[in-house]
């Protein structure tokens, strides 16, 4: 009776054993889980980036204010009899004959 008790002990551990360190195992699902939830957080900050951007490439498409307000920013322009200042801070230099870049602030 003793034999047969190990026995069957011995035959529940080794059909276990494949369900706690096996292939399929409960760690293992548990790590896809988390890679899982890893993706879905970066797919939805990717998405709302190409969401801004899909955005940004309609306004530039269709409208003129948005390619009038990437030529300021990034490119320093300024309309035909319109003037320019631009306030620096102490200390700070602009290279002469350079276009001054605009700050960061007069970006947004």
């Amino acid at each position: 009776m003793r034999v047969l008790s190990v026995a069957l002990v011995a035959l529940i551990v080794l059909i276990q054993y494949p369900l706690w360190f096996g292939k399929g195992s409960w760690s293992r699902v548990w790590e896809v889980d988390q890679q899982i939830k890893t993706q879905r957080d970066k797919n939805t900050g990717l998405h709302t980036r190409n969401s801004v951007l899909e955005a940004e490439v309609r306004d530039l498409k269709h409208g003129l204010d948005a390619i009038e307000e990437r030529a300021r920013s990034d490119l320093g322009m300024i309309k035909q009899d319109e003037v320019y200042f631009q306030v620096l801070e102490r200390g700070q230099v602009v290279p002469a004959g350079k276009p001054p870049a605009l700050p960061a602030a007069a970006k947004k």
